[in-house]
């Protein structure tokens, strides 16, 4: 798939998670980041993923997403 479509869907897919109401749970868990930060910096790491071809074999940005939220491994500096 075409890095900036991807790239678009990864965004919106990211943009729609971090505002949706089921992250409470999210504010419950953790005190030192937003849910908006924390989406941030994970888009940040996966648009360099992206560019880097990680996800060529990838259909569409939910399914990337999906992918690292299962599995961290796909990210290569995730501390």
């Amino acid at each position: 798939m075409n890095h900036d479509k991807l790239i678009a869907q990864v965004k919106d897919e990211y943009a729609r998670i971090a505002s949706s109401e089921s992250q409470q749970h999210f504010h419950q868990t953790t005190t030192e980041v937003t849910p908006e930060a924390y989406y941030e910096k994970l888009l940040g790491k996966v648009i360099n993923e992206i560019d880097k071809g990680t996800f060529d074999n990838f259909k569409s940005g939910e399914e990337v997403v999906t992918a690292v939220a299962n599995d961290k491994t796909w990210l290569s500096d995730w501390k």
